[in-house]
């Protein structure tokens, strides 16, 4: 089984490659494996397409022994342009049965917003999701996403927006408030925006999450994000911290090290959001060695940076998408 997708830069180790090609093969001893495609073309939303995926994986298979395995985790490719992550992840956990983690990633295509694809058994498509599910009890799965941002400027609330599409904060065109607030770097849309990304927060207390921009509509006057920007929601505007966006990525290797028992995987999947890369320019690789340092030398790194990332913040936590984090997933076989 073969799946993929284009990137935004590609990670082997703790190099940082752009316009390469990383191989990764896996090869379980206890674990089974089964794999689903949804072309978002086929159907009426990015949920529906979630909701088709999780019901392509049945809660248990026939094991090895007279025990069945049972789904413990899914593993998610997708579109990184036409998909709405939020509702994604949605129609993925609908389905899902209780307990089943999630992780994952949107395709890149550098800094360009063109075109994305993602491979399944062949030629790479368009505006295709794949899922690989993973059965078994002796599999250990540990999984951190942490960003590194700091916020400016005023809180403002989202008054109109449909989706993931904005198009008023505090009453006023939201395209046109972001295009001052970034000043010479207007002419630059949307690939300026991973620079000056939107932290989300819907309720008193809530976790916030970050959102980019994917396209700018000049007509419309509105901008379309990786994932939902509901109205009634608080929006604030963010800034890189060298300093903090190197920790972030340290902090999501160690919340993952320790959900395994604060082992050294056999694996870990990184994937990092394409506006880190941006940002960080040629300290980019300070992130991944920072993986390194916690995870151990024994551990194999692979992954890509990405339109968004997948995953809960922490184990227990709801899975969401995230924009501008390091998400990293830790694979082990008892």
């Amino acid at each position: 089984m073969v799946l993929g997708c284009s990137t935004a830069g590609e990670i082997c180790g703790t190099e940082v490659l752009d316009e390469s090609l990383i191989a990764t093969a896996l090869n379980f001893e206890h674990t089974q494996i089964k794999g689903a495609r949804a072309r978002l073309n086929e159907f009426e939303g990015s949920s529906q397409a979630g909701e088709f995926l999780a019901q392509a994986f049945p809660p248990s298979v026939p094991g090895k022994s007279e025990t069945p395995d049972k789904l413990a985790h899914v593993l998610v490719f997708s579109d990184g342009l036409k998909v709405n992550g939020s509702d994604l992840v949605r129609g993925l956990m609908k389905h899902l049965p209780h307990g089943v983690t999630i992780t994952g990633g949107l395709a890149g295509d550098g800094a360009r917003f063109q075109e994305t694809l993602v491979c399944w058994n062949g030629v790479p498509e368009k505006e295709t999701i794949v899922a690989l599910g993973l059965y078994g009890s002796r599999l250990k799965i540990g999984f951190g996403s942490l960003g590194g941002w700091d916020s400016f400027g005023p809180e403002r609330l989202i008054t109109r927006s449909k989706g993931n599409v904005l198009y008023e904060l505090d009453g006023q065109s939201a395209l046109g408030l972001y295009k001052r607030y970034l000043g010479e770097h207007a002419e630059k849309l949307p690939a300026a925006g991973l620079l000056f990304p939107l932290s989300l927060r819907t309720k008193t207390g809530d976790t916030a999450v970050v959102r980019t921009i994917l396209s700018v509509d000049e007509k419309e006057q509105n901008m379309t994000f990786a994932g939902d920007v509901p109205e009634g929601a608080y929006a604030r505007l963010m800034k890189a911290n060298f300093d903090r966006l190197i920790d972030g990525a340290a902090g999501a290797a160690r919340t993952s090290y320790r959900a395994i028992g604060s082992t050294s995987p056999d694996l870990a999947i990184l994937i990092s959001c394409v506006g880190r890369k941006l940002v960080l320019k040629q300290r980019i690789e300070e992130e991944v060695e920072g993986v390194r340092d916690v995870l151990g030398e024994r551990t194999v790194l692979t992954g890509f940076y990405s339109y968004g990332e997948i995953s809960p913040f922490t184990p227990g936590a709801k899975c969401e998408l995230h924009n501008q984090t390091m998400t990293i997933t830790t694979l082990s076989e008892q």
